[in-house]
């Protein structure tokens, strides 16, 4: 199953990073100098069980991550207001799972 986590900040980029980790098809939906570092440094997270880096592919592109992917992750800020269009992340497709 495909997993698209859009908006792989702090909580998102962790249980993606995690998920890359345990094998899952994960893609990480980031914008500007985020999605910069992640496709040239990879994923890097510190935490108290240990800090890792894995390469997960990212992009900016809503289309290229709506190819069947069997669940995607927001995060519920995303979801419950409306911020300027310029800051609103990228809309999960319809009909998929959405977690947040």
């Amino acid at each position: 199953m495909r997993i698209a986590v859009y908006g792989a900040g702090s909580v998102g980029g962790y249980f993606g990073g995690r998920l890359a980790q345990a094998g899952s098809d994960v893609r990480l939906i980031a914008r500007g100098p985020h999605l910069a570092a992640l496709r040239e440094h990879g994923l890097r997270v510190r935490g108290v069980q240990g800090d890792f880096t894995v390469r997960v592919p990212a992009t900016d592109d809503q289309i290229e991550t709506s190819s069947s992917p069997g669940c995607t992750c927001v995060n519920s800020e995303s979801t419950s207001s409306q911020p300027p269009p310029s800051r609103r992340p990228p809309r999960p497709p319809e009909g998929i799972p959405n977690l947040s």
